[in-house]
């Protein structure tokens, strides 16, 4: 059958849009018809925009879709061997992104519903045809085919982003679980591992923790460890410093807020508790909070019951409250500051946090370990320390406890330049000065100056193991004072010619 030819008025393929491209590029289409007329003339219509295969039978057609990338697919509906349905459901299966396009003569209703049904045609085209609507209608469809292929590699980009922001959340996620492990805290004192001992207990439980202990001690550290510990270490850690904002701004931070509830109020707001549901909220320095937001945490803590501000209904949240106090909270109480029965509902369970000074022979480990950090990080080649500056570093009071120590080893690193230790002179000035730890023992009577350097030595050490026992009770407790075993306490008692007073 020979398409119609428009005449020259009705000729309007100078003003059709260009073809579509793929890249650099022309699309491939694929022609299947047993009349080789029909063939030539839709190849002589398609073949100077497009690359065009054609093929007399179906069977040729899917060979030809096996190797060759096809974008659009035109069949007759009568093909030999199967029909143009038939071929075309085949065509989805090798081939599901092409365009499928139906040439027909006939108008067999049947035949035209079970190609859209089955064949899933794009659009039928009558026999004879007119050769600027069909390429207008190929253009069309390659457009929809441009539109599908790109939509189906955003899909894939899409697919392997959210592979890898998973693998990645979950490498973070073991990378936190690592950085707060118990593991992770540095301590060999005696005081640090009864701290550990409870906060290995407790990390299995969902109880209120109130940690407590100077700034810089590192209660944050704790709180942590507690939550990536513990059952709900998947879920959120939240954490809210309660003194480092006004009681308006506290109250919406922690609890919320909705539209219009206060000036600047432009949206509804979720409150940290809502946002830890399920996980853990810390709440740093609750010592500093208000009455007024102290019975509202005391109604989460007993209920679970949480309403944003400028909201009438209350909803239930479930989450592990740990919270820390630099502060006396007891005295707080007793002078009517801090409500006792928050007090006690935040104190299930009690982690205090001892003072650098209080755990010296815990500060070597922690300061090799800040400088390790510290010259991985600023590209330092600092091997340790030298002997006078990790005794001075013993000896300094640390006021500001670990965080000062840390930042202290941090300037250090910082000013080193090509050193490759740390020697007394490299110290900030207020350590390298007269170590505070000298003024504590101010209260420990000295030996009489005799000029006997052994004899001297010797009477400081029998009035520090005097008071460490009177102090102590026992000798067990009386050589971890001291810092040394309770052999080497009785073996230094009897060279110094001590009596053997004091318990077990």
């Amino acid at each position: 059958m020979i398409p119609r030819v428009p005449d020259e008025q009705s000729d309007t393929r100078n003003t059709l849009p260009l073809p579509l491209e793929r890249g650099d590029e022309p699309y491939s289409l694929l022609i299947v018809d047993d009349e080789v007329g029909i063939l030539e003339s839709l190849e002589l219509t398609l073949g100077d925009d497009y690359r065009v295969f054609t093929a007399t039978t179906g069977q040729q057609g899917l060979e030809i879709l096996d190797h060759e990338p096809i974008a659009l697919v035109i069949a007759d509906q009568v093909l030999p061997g199967m029909t143009g349905v038939e071929f075309l459901e085949r065509v989805i299966d090798r081939n599901p992104t092409a365009i499928r396009m139906m040439l027909t003569g006939y108008a067999d209703l049947a035949s035209i519903v079970r190609a859209v049904n089955e064949g899933r045609i794009y659009r039928y085209i009558a026999k004879p045809w007119d050769p600027d609507s069909l390429r207008l209608d190929v253009r069309r469809a390659l457009e929809t085919y441009g539109l599908a292929t790109e939509n189906v590699q955003l899909a894939a980009a899409l697919r392997d982003a959210n592979e890898r922001l998973r693998a990645e959340n979950l490498y973070l996620r073991r990378e936190v679980e690592r950085r707060y492990a118990f593991e992770s805290l540095i301590g060999s004192s005696a005081a640090m591992h009864r701290v550990f001992e409870v906060m290995e207990k407790v990390a299995s439980t969902d109880a209120t923790v109130l940690i407590s202990g100077e700034t810089g001690t590192g209660k944050d550290l704790v709180a942590r460890a507690i939550h990536y510990s513990g059952s709900r270490k998947a879920a959120r850690f939240v954490a809210q410093n309660c003194g480092a904002l006004p009681d308006t701004l506290l109250e919406s931070e922690l609890f919320g807020h909705k539209r219009g509830a206060f000036t600047g109020a432009h949206e509804d707001k979720k409150g940290l508790f809502e946002l830890a549901h399920g996980g853990a909220i810390f709440l740093d320095e609750i010592g500093e909070t208000n009455m007024s937001m102290q019975v509202r945490l005391l109604r989460v803590l007993q209920d679970g019951e949480i309403r944003s501000l400028g909201a009438s209904d209350v909803r239930h949240v479930d989450v592990r409250v740990i919270a820390a106090t630099n502060r006396d909270l007891r005295k707080l109480v007793t002078e009517g500051r801090f409500r006792e029965d928050l007090y006690y509902r935040l104190r299930v369970v009690e982690i205090w946090i001892p003072p650098l000074r209080e755990r010296r022979e815990d500060i070597p480990v922690l300061a090799h370990h800040f400088l390790e950090l510290a010259t991985a990080r600023m590209g330092r080649r600092i091997k340790g320390f030298t002997n006078a500056a990790m005794d001075r570093l013993v000896a300094a009071e640390w006021s500001g406890n670990v965080r000062e120590l840390e930042n202290e080893i941090e300037r250090v690193v910082a000013l080193a330049g090509d050193a490759d230790t740390v020697t007394l002179d490299m110290l900030s000035e207020h350590v390298r000065g007269r170590p505070a730890a000298d003024e504590g023992t101010s209260d420990v009577e000295l030996p009489v100056f005799d000029w006997d350097l052994n004899r001297s030595v010797d009477e400081l050490k029998r009035r520090m193991i005097q008071r460490a026992l009177a102090e102590a009770g026992s000798k067990s407790k009386a050589s971890e004072r001291l810092g040394i075993p309770r052999q080497s306490l009785q073996k230094m008692m009897k060279r110094l010619g001590m009596s053997d007073t004091g318990g077990e």
